[in-house]
């Protein structure tokens, strides 16, 4: 059975953002992480003015992520599972993300025993639900045009978390040399 994906095309330069590290093996993978890059760096920025958009100024893309990890499902969320949902290593990114959140009043803190949890207030889920309109509007409405890159958009996602577990497992054998 034929491949629903074209043959890559071995004879073509690949666009990467560092010639040094292309392999013979994989010309594909550098191919693939300078695109990483470029869209990580568009998402960031993207991610950034739709909260800007929604009223809430000023924040990094760590804060809005935060933000939004700390309203999903609606419940409350301790640093270390919020640290571990996002593959994040330095708690002390995330931390001072938080302070920050509850600084501008959109995240509440409570203390649980010996735990502190975080939540978003009403006020930061009003944030996230303008986001979310203008997410629908001037992204999701784009998607609509284009059924195909809707549809391959859920393999893209299976494909970055396979890859983010390889990412990982390679971290940690370099680690160990």
């Amino acid at each position: 059975m034929p491949s629903k994906h074209p043959a890559p095309n071995k004879a073509a330069n690949p666009i990467v953002s560092s010639a040094h590290l292309v392999s013979p093996d994989s010309a594909e993978m550098s191919e693939f992480e300078f695109g990483l890059i470029v869209a990580g760096n568009a998402f960031h920025r993207w991610i950034v003015h739709c909260m800007s958009a929604a009223g809430l100024k000023d924040l990094t893309p760590l804060d809005v992520l935060v933000l939004h990890h700390v309203t999903h499902r609606a419940r409350d969320k301790r640093l270390a599972d919020i640290c571990f949902i996002m593959n994040i290593e330095d708690t002390h990114l995330v931390n001072y993300a938080l302070k920050k959140l509850q600084g501008l009043g959109v995240v509440a803190s409570q203390k649980n025993g010996k735990e502190v949890t975080y939540a978003a207030t009403d006020e930061g889920r009003q944030f996230v639900q303008r986001y979310r309109e203008i997410r629908e509007s001037c992204l999701i409405d784009a998607l609509k045009a284009d059924d195909g890159l809707n549809r391959d958009i859920g393999e893209l996602a299976r494909l970055l978390r396979v890859l983010s577990g390889m990412y990982d497992q390679a971290a940690r054998a370099a680690a160990s040399l």
